[in-house]
C-alpha cells in the first residue's frame, strides 16, 4: 500500500509538470504570434517587398513589377 501512495505521489508531480509544460507553450505561441503580426502591419509596403527580394523569395523582375505597381 505505501508503494502506491508513493506512485500516485509521482503521478501528480507528472501531472502539473505538463500542466505548466502546457501553460509556458501557449504563453510563447501567443507571444510569438502577436509580436510578429505587429512588425508586419507596421511595416510599409515596399519593405515588406525589400525583405522579400533580400530572402530569395521572388525574382528581381517580381520585384521591379511589383514596386511599381505599389508606386502607382
Amino acid at each position: 500500500m505505501h508503494w502506491f501512495g508513493g506512485g500516485s505521489m509521482g503521478l501528480m508531480w507528472l501531472f502539473w509538470l505538463a500542466v505548466v509544460a502546457v501553460v509556458v507553450f501557449l504563453v510563447v505561441r501567443l507571444a510569438g504570434s502577436s509580436r510578429g503580426s505587429s512588425d508586419s502591419m507596421s511595416e510599409s509596403p515596399e519593405t515588406a517587398l525589400k525583405r522579400r527580394y533580400a530572402r530569395g523569395e521572388i525574382s528581381r523582375e517580381e520585384y521591379e513589377r511589383i514596386l511599381e505597381d505599389l508606386r502607382r
